[in-house]
């Protein structure tokens, strides 16, 4: 059974449905799960110096469990499933939408906290709200952000831009990067 509502917050948090209890999505989630924040050069993003913020929220498994990840987009009423890359043995269930998040996603980590994950959750949350309300436009509320994105998933580790590129607003990548909207 799908909601008829965009987000299926309203049913999600009263049933089970297909038979998935929400706990179960805690501990799945808190174990092959991510929220991040990724940051991308674009130079149509001009109130944020040609930084576009992208919140995301996404669950990996190998092919052969698709179906669990199909489970999970029906669960929330949103996101899609897709292989991570052309020839990949991994699929990926991702919500991009900050609607979506705001929505769905969101309110249900608020009333099912995660255990492993809290902190993260509780950063992204921020970050959606922030984006949501387009006042990542403020310099300082941007600065803010960035930092706050580079403080979830280990400290920003696996990111490949120094956060320095980012919040000095003058960035050779920015100038390279092709004209793209996100």
């Amino acid at each position: 059974m799908v909601s008829d509502n965009l987000s299926g917050a309203e049913n999600q948090q009263d049933t089970e449905l297909a038979g998935i209890n929400p706990w179960w999505v805690v501990g799945f989630v808190d174990g092959e799960g991510c929220f991040s924040v990724s940051i991308h050069a674009n130079q149509l993003a001009r109130p944020t110096s040609g930084w576009h913020v992208q919140p995301t929220f996404q669950v990996s498994q190998h092919i052969d469990h698709i179906s669990t990840l199909r489970a999970l987009e029906s669960w929330f009423g949103c996101g899609r499933v897709r292989l991570k890359g052309p020839n990949s043995a991994v699929a990926v269930y991702s919500v991009y939408s900050t609607i979506q998040l705001k929505n769905a996603i969101i309110p249900f980590f608020e009333r099912f906290p995660l255990r492993v994950k809290n902190e993260d959750f509780q950063i992204f949350a921020r970050i959606v709200s922030a984006v949501r309300e387009r006042s990542h436009h403020n310099p300082e509320t941007f600065r803010e952000i960035v930092e706050l994105a580079y403080s979830m998933n280990r400290r920003g580790k696996q990111r490949t831009r120094p956060i320095e590129e980012i919040l000095s607003g003058s960035s050779e990548t920015i100038r390279q990067a092709p004209n793209q909207l996100n």
